[in-house]
């Protein structure tokens, strides 16, 4: 990788760091205190992550249209703004509807510059190229609740969840900010052929195959995003409901992230030999191996660090694949309409898992929550498994196809 794209990798990886370090990754550390004290049942502390998930689906498609029109850096630095805003709101809040206005603002801010808007910048530069690039960009971004989860929990207990937020708000106006403002002045050379081969599509698929492939990415990445998003914010709850202790959970907690990266990174070592569908299965099954791990073999440090390396591993992997399976069927020059339609339905399914894990494992219990988790983990396997033959289907050799699909 050249200087700019290791610039480019580098500036999007810091903002994506601490843009879900702050946000998402956050009520895990300050959830359940933050519900004592604006005096909020539990589930009600965590369905704020459902309203910034619902905002950034339904923005979704119009935060697509926006980085066509105005370019994905601009976006960005809204969205850095709107962060740093909804942060202030929330360390403001005083009850239910000013914590709720916190979150919607969160909501804003993610949708402008959190995961599209960033692998949009990476495709601008880089065309179907761009997966290497987005594996590299994601095995940093793995690193988001391993480095936020620790500063924000030493922010706590020194300033209290209040000023560990005020301080999360500055980093957004001191940090990414100047960074993703900093993106729009990267550039990167590419030849007139390379731009020409992002009008070509991957795949020589009908009209009625592409449309199935558009459903089945939709499906599959839904319910990925289903489990892992509902039991990212449980995690170390559900660690030590499973037999750890609270130091050993937090080890855990943050090694999850390590396992996570390093998957990226092996999919990345592979390179060509590997694809988004491929990574997408084995994402997948281990996704699901981990929750029958839990169910079958809780109790012991043993099956706890199997657990956490399976849920690690499956959780990169298929985060990498849900990025990178647009460019599997569909070309170059619609990742970002194509990602941004997506998001939709991703983003519900984010919006839906917190709250939802939250409240079966409060009130039906962690043994329920679990077997939730492996059947969506399962059901997500099998749609790719269809993806799979959708794109053996329509495979072509050399230059590619012509042939456009749905929402072209």
């Amino acid at each position: 990788m050249n200087l700019s794209r290791t610039l480019l990798v580098a500036a999007l990886a810091v903002s994506q760091i601490l843009g879900w370090g702050t946000t998402y990754e956050m009520p895990a550390v300050f959830g359940r205190a933050m519900a004592a004290e604006l005096g909020l049942a539990n589930e009600m502390a965590f369905a704020g992550l459902t309203v910034m998930m619902l905002t950034m689906a339904f923005l979704g498609p119009w935060t697509g249209r926006m980085i066509g029109r105005h370019g994905a850096s601009r976006m960005l630095a809204m969205g850095s703004v709107l962060m740093a805003a909804g942060l202030i709101a929330l360390s403001l809040s005083t009850g239910l509807v000013t914590y709720a206005i916190a979150w919607l603002i969160l909501g804003a801010g993610g949708s402008f510059a959190l995961t599209v808007p960033a692998f949009a910048a990476v495709v601008e530069r880089e065309g179907h190229g761009a997966r290497r690039a987005i594996g590299i960009l994601m095995i940093f971004t793995g690193l988001s609740s391993a480095v936020c989860w620790p500063l924000l929990t030493l922010a706590g207990e020194a300033f209290g969840w209040r000023g560990a937020l005020l301080a999360a708000a500055a980093a957004q106006v001191f940090i990414a900010l100047p960074v993703h403002l900093a993106v729009g002045r990267i550039a990167i050379t590419r030849s007139e052929e390379d731009r020409a081969a992002d009008a070509i599509e991957p795949l020589a698929l009908s009209q009625r195959m592409a449309l199935a492939a558009f459903l089945l990415i939709a499906l599959s990445s839904s319910l990925s995003s289903l489990m892992t998003f509902g039991l990212s914010p449980q995690l170390l709850h559900i660690l030590e409901l499973s037999g750890a202790t609270p130091a050993l959970a937090l080890q855990l907690g943050s090694l999850r992230a390590v396992f996570g990266i390093s998957a990226r990174a092996f999919d990345l070592v592979l390179g060509k030999r590997s694809s988004p569908v491929t990574t997408g299965l084995a994402g997948g099954a281990m996704l699901t191996a981990s929750t029958l791990m839990l169910i079958f073999f809780s109790g012991t440090p043993s099956s706890l660090l199997i657990f956490t390396a399976l849920y690690g591993f499956g959780s990169g992997v298929s985060a990498l694949a849900r990025a990178t399976m647009p460019l599997a069927f569909f070309s170059a020059s619609r990742f970002a309409r194509q990602s941004a339609r997506l998001s939709l339905p991703q983003n519900l399914a984010n919006a839906t898992a917190p709250v939802l894990m939250t409240a079966v494992i409060d009130r039906a219990g962690i043994h329920v929550g679990l077997v939730l988790a492996t059947l969506l983990a399962a059901t997500g396997f099998a749609a790719i498994l269809a993806l799979a033959v959708i794109a053996r289907r329509g495979r072509v050799e050399g230059t590619g196809s012509t042939i456009i699909g749905p929402s072209s």
